[in-house]
């Protein structure tokens, strides 16, 4: 980024890309310019196959080196070669460290306590019916088979139909 520029002193710049282009000119002793690409783009292929941009400027030997923030693409490294990745980052989210405890209700906690009593009164209400009708209207078995239908295998039966359970 470019500092304040006080009136009648060249534009200075700062930064991490700045930091490593001159500890490279010290450990390599070799002095540079900086200068930014005419259109100020980071490079792109044009439709007659020539390139905008930093790239552009490294391709028609304008520059001999490029330092931007800069993606690595395919069509980019077929004309440019690149260095590995100096500065890697993203964007990341703090949180506290999770204490350590082990509840015994924490399968309840996906949903909330009134979606617990709904699904816990419905497997109730269901499961009394079933027993209702059954109660009412007995099916006719044939001799020596023998089914329970009391109140307790109508909500088991109930419950494990909502689970997906046999």
């Amino acid at each position: 980024m470019v500092s304040e520029n006080v009136l009648g002193k060249p534009k200075k710049y700062q930064g991490f890309s700045i930091d490593v282009l001159e500890s490279l000119a010290t450990y390599l002793g070799f002095k540079y310019e900086i200068y930014v690409a005419p259109d100020h783009k980071y490079g792109s292929p044009q439709d007659d196959g020539s390139w905008n941009g930093l790239i552009g400027e490294l391709v028609f030997k304008k520059a001999d080196i490029g330092i931007s923030a800069l993606t690595i693409t395919p069509d980019r490294e077929n004309v440019v070669d690149f260095t590995t990745r100096y500065m890697d980052y993203s964007v990341g989210v703090l949180l506290r460290k999770a204490e350590k405890t082990v509840d015994m209700f924490a399968c309840l906690a996906p949903f909330d306590l009134s979606l617990w009593a709904c699904i816990a009164g419905t497997v109730l209400l269901v499961g009394l019916l079933v027993y209702l009708l059954n109660w009412l209207n007995p099916p006719r078995l044939q001799m020596g088979s023998m089914t329970s239908t009391t109140l307790y295998n109508s909500m088991w039966f109930v419950y494990g139909s909502f689970v997906q359970q046999g």
